[in-house]
């Protein structure tokens, strides 16, 4: 209901304004007392958090413990290879069954080797060696040449010449 609705009726439209403002002094007192309310609430709360907190326990020093450390012999087994070290395998061609191998010192068709890895072990005559798909009959040393083996070697295998 607005008030000029009600304009013609002098007593309903003064008995609305005494009404309207009697809710907003419930309007207002409600707000009040909410207030009052939450603020009461919030103390509560922290007055709790205040009171859980636990006073902080000192630390100990740790015992302080000496470490002997026992010195253990060195598991490295030696084994000795006959012959002498002439290079290293660099890569493998599992398709021709070829190693390149990088040579310390030189190496001739009909030589025989023995390449020795972690898990390989052959020995075998030297049968073909190429340079740059080349056949060669020796070569020198600082060449990096292809040799065709029996079976599949790994890099940093060591190439022996017996």
């Amino acid at each position: 209901m607005t008030l000029r609705k009600l304009s013609t009726n002098k007593k309903t439209a003064k008995s609305l304004r005494k009404a309207q403002g009697k809710r907003k002094v419930k309007k207002t007192a409600k707000k009040i007392t909410k207030k009052a309310v939450k603020k009461a609430t919030k103390k509560r709360t922290l007055k709790k958090n205040v009171s859980k907190r636990k006073p902080a326990l000192k630390k100990k020093p740790a015992s302080k413990k000496k470490i002997v450390s026992k010195k253990k012999p060195s598991a490295k087994k030696l084994t000795k290879v006959e012959g002498s070290l002439i290079g290293l395998i660099t890569h493998y061609f599992p398709h021709v069954q070829a190693a390149v191998i990088k040579l310390k010192k030189p190496l001739a068709v009909g030589d025989k080797v023995k390449i020795k890895g972690h898990t390989t072990d052959i020995t075998q005559p030297v049968t073909s060696l190429q340079i740059d798909r080349v056949t060669i009959t020796t070569a020198k040393k600082g060449d990096e040449i292809g040799l065709q083996v029996i079976s599949r070697v790994r890099q940093l295998d060591k190439v022996y010449k017996l």
